[in-house]
């Protein structure tokens, strides 16, 4: 089973939300629903913009507590990295 740590936010250097996940197209759903109240409800963050396959749970739950503790101007260069354009990758999960 793959596991994912992800990024979400409400545009473009705006206000970032890391989490982890067994199931990114649900869990991405929900933030964009808004189904699961939070800090990404309240803050409108629905645009998916970073996804990390990761083995194990284990795995990711250790990389969503590393992206966490980095600085915002590291978070931002990895997602300019994988995402220059901060598209949403919701599209490319279905």
């Amino acid at each position: 089973m793959t596991f994912f740590v992800y990024i979400m936010t409400n545009r473009k250097h705006g206000t970032l939300y890391v989490g982890h996940t067994d199931n990114i197209n649900r869990r991405a759903y929900e933030h964009r629903e808004g189904s699961v109240p939070g800090f990404t409800k309240e803050h409108g963050l629905k645009q998916l913009v970073y996804i990390e396959p990761c083995d194990s749970r284990e795995a990711a739950r250790h990389r969503e507590r590393q992206l966490k503790n980095w600085q915002r101007s590291w978070k931002i260069q990895l997602i300019e990295n994988e995402n220059p354009q901060w598209q949403d990758l919701f599209e490319t999960l279905l």
